[in-house]
Formats: structure tokens, C-alpha cells, sequence
């Protein structure tokens, strides 16, 4: 779920690119929050994902691997970080997406046997699970196209955030907003999604660009600190507090904080009551503002192992072999290119 800010973010601090201003540019991703896009929108007509002959599903694997190549080819350099093991006050809100997808699955059977393709395909989106199995094929798949990626001890957000605010990586790559507060200095998103989409339950398409946001400048826009930004995600609810203070939306939990200063002033006028909040909210602030990352990892960027990417792709997972080659050469000529405009190796490789 994460924190929805965007009624609070203005459009003025949204910088709208292209995929090609991002070059040169080293991205930390959500590795879950993108393997579930590509679980979601990597369907056929009804709603069946992409699988193999023994019944593997592979959407996760062909969104990572060409979204993945066309990043490189454009000169951008991801890191890819994974989930470790959340914090105890997400467990309910894991719970509830538990619930939400096994509904959405039993409803997904009965669109899909009364022949309701549109309705179908909506109810797989929504039962979309990764699983264990998924993550690892994604992080062999990265280890042999030459892409970093990192294990966090707990949310990938927050050790994403982290490998921005060290300088190993320039921007954060989410749809969530959560890493601004994790403190990421930048976020961009729409990265993993970006180009024509259709918008759900209705025949209308859009084209989706990524766009940059800076913290700095929108607690600068909005006259607050991070930290009352933290305080406004948890009134209006986080994966650690999913409903929020009811009655209480972005603009009013913007202008409480505004007003009182802190959540825990609030709290004390009276404003909102202790009894709005499942867990001690200070337990929630701690969780931003004091993250379990780590400083254990190594970044580096080396070129394909083509055959090994070519015998995991299409000879464990029947990806066309031909389709994979060419997507790989890209990548090698995206490289070749960048030499021949000076831009050594190594400093593309890191």
C-alpha cells in the first residue's frame, strides 16, 4: 500500500523526464515493489500470467529482464534491493493483502468460468503473489546480466533510501512514497511502468513518464521538517498503521502538523486521541526515522553473461531465444556506444 502524499505533493516540485534524462544516473529499485508491478500487468487477456511448460509463472522474470535491458541500453545503472524481514507492526497489514488476494482469487475463478475476460483479468492483477521461489529467479537472473543487487535486513525502502543518502546510488525508484520518509534525497517513479497504460476499468489510455522528487525541496515548499512529514504519513496511515486517524486526509493531517508542530503536540491539545492508533505512534516514527539498514554490500556493474542468461531464459524458462540475443546485444552495443563517446567502461561500470 505505502503512504499516499500525492494529494500533498505539488506539481510544481514534480519534475517530469524520459527514461533517456535518467542516464548516467545510478537507481536503487524496490526489487518487490517492481516484481509485483510486473506480476500485475504481465497478463494475457485472461488474466493468466506468463509461464513456462511446467507451469512456472515467468511475467516477474520477462518484466525484470527487458525493462532491466532497456535501462542499460540507455545508459542507466539500477541496483536492485530486496525485502528482508519486515517489522513486526507490518504483520497485520501483510495479513490484510493476504485476505484482499485469495478474495480477489476466488472472484478471478468465477469472472474466468462465466467467460468475464475484462472483469478476469482485473481480479488476477489484484491476486498477484510473489513468491519466494520468484524473488530468487529474480536475483539469479540479475547476478548474470551483471546487475547489482542488495538483501536488506528489513524494508527494501528504507535500505534503498540509505544507499542514496550515502551516494552509492543518485535516486530511489518506487511508486511508493515511503522512501521520502525513509529520508531518500530523491525519489522517482514510474520508472518500472512507464509508456502507454490503460487505466483500470475503463477503455481510456494514458502515457505514464517518470517523474523526480526531491526531498529538500518539497519539505521546502511545504514549510516542515522530515520529521513532521513522518508524523503527517502516520495520520493519514502507513503499512504500519493502514487506516490512518479516520476522517483525516493529507491536507488535514498537513495542516494539524502545521498548526501543533509535531504529532506527539497534537496528540497532548487533544487534537487527535491516543485510541485513533493501533500501536504507539512514536513505535511507527521510529521505523522512518531509525531503519534497520546495513552498510554490508558491494555495488558493481559487469557486462551480460550471455549464454548463462540465454541457457536460464529460454532453456529453463522457454523464453524465445532469439528475442533474448537481441535484447542482449542491445545492452552490448548500448556499452560500445557509450565507449565510443569517451565514457570509459570503468566509469560506467563503477
Amino acid at each position: 500500500m505505502g503512504v499516499n502524499l500525492r494529494a500533498l505533493v505539488p506539481d510544481e516540485v514534480i519534475k517530469t523526464v524520459s527514461l533517456k534524462d535518467l542516464a548516467g544516473k545510478a537507481i536503487a529499485f524496490d526489487a518487490y515493489n517492481a516484481l509485483y508491478q510486473f506480476l500485475s500487468i504481465i497478463r494475457g487477456p485472461d488474466g493468466r500470467p506468463l509461464m513456462d511448460r511446467k507451469r512456472r509463472v515467468t511475467s516477474h522474470l520477462s518484466g525484470l529482464f527487458y525493462r532491466t535491458v532497456n535501462l542499460i541500453e540507455l545508459g542507466v545503472k539500477p541496483i536492485y534491493v530486496f525485502d528482508g524481514k519486515p517489522p513486526a507492526l507490518k504483520e497485520a497489514e501483510l495479513k490484510r493483502r493476504m485476505e484482499i488476494r485469495e478474495e480477489a482469487l476466488i472472484k478471478y475463478e468465477e469472472a474466468l468460468k462465466a467467460g468475464r475476460l475484462e472483469e478476469a483479468r482485473k481480479y488476477a492483477q489484484q491476486a498477484a503473489r510473489l513468491k519466494d521461489e520468484m524473488v530468487e529467479d529474480a536475483k539469479r537472473l540479475l547476478t548474470l546480466m551483471g546487475v547489482p543487487w542488495v538483501q536488506a535486513p528489513s524494508e527494501g525502502e528504507a535500505q534503498a533510501a540509505h544507499i542514496v543518502r550515502r551516494g552509492d546510488a543518485d535516486l530511489c525508484a518506487s511508486q511508493d512514497y515511503d522512501s521520502l520518509l525513509f529520508g531518500a534525497p530523491a525519489l522517482v517513479r514510474n520508472v518500472t511502468i512507464s509508456g502507454r497504460r490503460k487505466l483500470p476499468g475503463k477503455d481510456v489510455y494514458v502515457e505514464v513518464v517518470p517523474e523526480i522528487i526531491r526531498l529538500d525541496q518539497l519539505l521546502a515548499k511545504l514549510g516542515i521538517t522530515r520529521e513532521q512529514l513522518v508524523d503527517i504519513g502516520i495520520l493519514v496511515g502507513t503499512d504500519y498503521n493502514p487506516k490512518g486517524v479516520k476522517g483525516i486526509g493529507p491536507k488535514r493531517a498537513y495542516e494539524l502538523i502545521k498548526r501543533y508542530g509535531s504529532l506527539q503536540r497534537a496528540l497532548e491539545a487533544g487534537a487527535v486521541k491516543r485510541s485513533d492508533f493501533p500501536v504507539d505512534p512514536e513505535e511507527i516514527r521510529r521505523i522512518f526515522l531509525e531503519p534497520e539498514v546495513t552498510d554490508d554490500y558491494t555495488i558493481g556493474w559487469s557486462e551480460p553473461d550471455v549464454e548463462g542468461v540465454v541457457d536460464f531464459l529460454c532453456g529453463e524458462h522457454d523464453f524465445s531465444e532469439d528475442r533474448v540475443r537481441k535484447a542482449l546485444n542491445r545492452v552490448l552495443e548500448g556499452l560500445r556506444r557509450a565507449k565510443k563517446k569517451a565514457l570509459k567502461l570503468t566509469d560506467f561500470f563503477g
